[in-house]
């Protein structure tokens, strides 16, 4: 696997491209205001990258990030997708996306909700609990003793060995959280989403380590 491609190229998603070339991927990154507007991100990242539209980066990328606002997951691409593990780095946030009922009662998940959306595609939850700069920070060797973890949910075990494995190579270690429906242990407004990475949750500008056992506590202390 060696072709990241990134549907949305914001905050979370410019950052994942920085990681992914700097732990030796490539990356396609796309949006929805066309490639010749990722110019800049482009010539930052180097020879590892291109721009190209969401329909690009499904189709190039052999793991692919989906990092859209929730509104906009219908108009993630469906065919390009087919058996490709796609991490889902999305949160719920009714101000910004409307409110969708089905959130709202805790009958499913975001991260439910893109996978019904892309039925062939092996969907991973991660990235959603962090903030963008904690995760440009946070990043160490393999087996580093200041090692952050991320935790990841999904359908699929040999999807979640995969997203282990770029997590990895990008820096962190992982914990699972079990299937796509226990997304909600880290979603906004839970124990494990944001503030276990910063330093002062008054002050995000300072990143602090995570660890695999903290976040396993907070995710077991998750209630709906």
């Amino acid at each position: 696997m060696t072709t990241v491609g990134l549907i949305g190229s914001g905050k979370i998603g410019g950052t994942l491209a920085r990681l992914a070339v700097a732990a030796g991927y490539d990356v396609v990154l796309s949006n929805s205001r066309g490639p010749e507007t990722l110019t800049d991100l482009v010539d930052e990242l180097g020879e590892r990258a291109s721009a190209g539209t969401p329909q690009d980066a499904a189709q190039i990328g052999d793991l692919v990030v989906v990092t859209v606002p929730l509104k906009a997951y219908r108009a993630v691409p469906v065919e390009p997708l087919a058996d490709k593990i796609v991490l889902d780095t999305n949160n719920y946030y009714p101000q910004r996306d409307g409110a969708f009922p089905e959130l709202d009662s805790g009958e499913t998940t975001s991260s439910e909700l893109l996978q019904k959306h892309l039925p062939t595609a092996r969907v991973v939850k991660v990235f959603n609990n962090i903030f963008f700069k904690h995760l440009a920070a946070l990043g160490r060797p393999t087996g580093a003793a200041d090692r952050s973890a991320l935790a990841i949910a999904g359908d699929e075990a040999a999807a979640k060995t995969e997203a282990t494995g770029f997590l990895d190579r990008i820096g962190y270690d992982t914990v699972d959280a079990g299937a796509l429906a226990e997304g909600w242990r880290y979603q906004p407004d839970t124990p494990a989403y944001g503030t276990l990475y910063s330093a002062d949750p008054t002050d995000w500008e300072r990143p602090a380590q995570g660890d695999a056992e903290t976040l396993r506590a907070l995710l077991a202390a998750a209630t709906r």
